[in-house]
């Protein structure tokens, strides 16, 4: 058999293969109630039906300001569990695992009706406001509406939660000397930077909330938090109890000045070093988009899982060409199998 193919546990939760839709923003709430609609449970129930193993819905805010956009889905408050009930109902009922990844913008948001917020008043960029820094009561309060918004996520059937701590938002500007120029005991060491992530994983340990978290490896900027500290951070996931990591890049910078080129795989090598320092299962992302690539990264000791992000915006049955490619015609959908024969 495929190792692509092949089951992994996560926790308690059993995937039925390793093929990953990660996060990606579909901007399609709307009425500022961070309410899933029909749209989303179409888009992401498709994706199951297709035979993804494991579904990561995109970023949904743990409170109303942390919203990268008004349109932006939310588990800030109990009305909203019910619409995500639905959602994952109709994921489970195909056969797929299904996690929410739970987030914060930070200084990123582009909310009307409120105030970004960032661990410094640093903005990302001349098109954003300048964020309000941070007090240490209100972090305290942010930590809380993650364990809180991962509760919501239990109630509503989700297998897992990831937490964003990647791509620039409220903890990975936490996590960035750059963007936390902090003097109290959030900013300043290492430490100190990774100290509210993991409060938030604490808290969301002892609510017996199983996570994974979404990393940035390398925010490509001189004097930023890159490799090397991203090995330290694997190390404290699987202490604080993690269940994977989710490996990707970049983010915190608008125009970053040791950006890659982006070509196939340019953020595999990231998972691969993270998945020397720990025992958990790794997912690697960046522009993989056949079968094939993924198999030889599994192969290749380069990762556990593997995301297809945009190939899976363009074909939502991309699982079954892997079935087909590798001769494994009996694990494909009955009512499609004549499409590949």
């Amino acid at each position: 058999m495929s190792k692509i193919l092949t089951p992994i546990t996560l926790g308690k939760t059993t995937v039925k293969n390793r093929i990953v839709m990660p996060p990606m923003c579909t901007y399609k709430a709307k009425n500022n109630n961070g309410f899933p609609r029909c749209f989303h449970n179409l888009h992401y129930a498709t994706r199951a039906l297709g035979g993804v193993g494991l579904i990561i819905v995109e970023a949904t805010a743990v409170e109303a300001r942390g919203r990268i956009t008004n349109d932006d889905l939310g588990l800030w408050n109990d009305e909203q569990i019910e619409y995500h009930k639905e959602l994952v109902k109709q994921c489970h009922k195909f056969g797929a695992s299904i996690a929410v990844q739970l987030a914060h913008a930070g200084r990123k948001s582009e909310c009307d009706d409120s105030r970004c917020v960032a661990p410094s008043a640093i903005k990302f960029s001349e098109k954003y406001s300048e964020p309000l820094e941070l007090s240490l009561e209100e972090i305290a309060s942010i930590k809380e509406a993650f364990v809180q918004a991962g509760k919501r996520a239990v109630a509503a059937g989700y297998d897992l939660v990831e937490l964003h701590a990647a791509h620039g938002y409220l903890l990975h500007e936490f996590l960035s000397p750059l963007t936390n120029l902090r003097k109290d005991e959030f900013g300043g060491s290492f430490e100190n930077r990774v100290k509210l992530l993991c409060e938030v994983m604490d808290g969301l340990r002892c609510e017996g909330v199983e996570f994974g978290v979404r990393i940035s490896a390398d925010e490509w900027e001189v004097g930023g938090f890159g490799l090397d500290d991203s090995l330290k951070l694997a190390k404290l996931i699987q202490d604080f109890g993690g269940v994977y990591i989710h490996v990707s890049a970049g983010g915190n910078h608008e125009k970053p000045s040791l950006v890659p080129k982006f070509v196939p795989f340019y953020q595999c090598d990231y998972a691969k070093e993270i998945k020397k320092v720990v025992n958990l299962p790794v997912i690697a992302v960046g522009l993989i988009t056949t079968p094939s690539q993924g198999e030889a990264l599994l192969l290749g000791d380069v990762c556990d899982m593997v995301a297809y992000g945009r190939e899976l915006l363009k074909n939502p049955n991309l699982a079954f060409y892997a079935m087909s490619e590798f001769k494994e015609n009996e694990l494909i959908e009955k009512s499609y199998l004549r499409a590949f024969v």
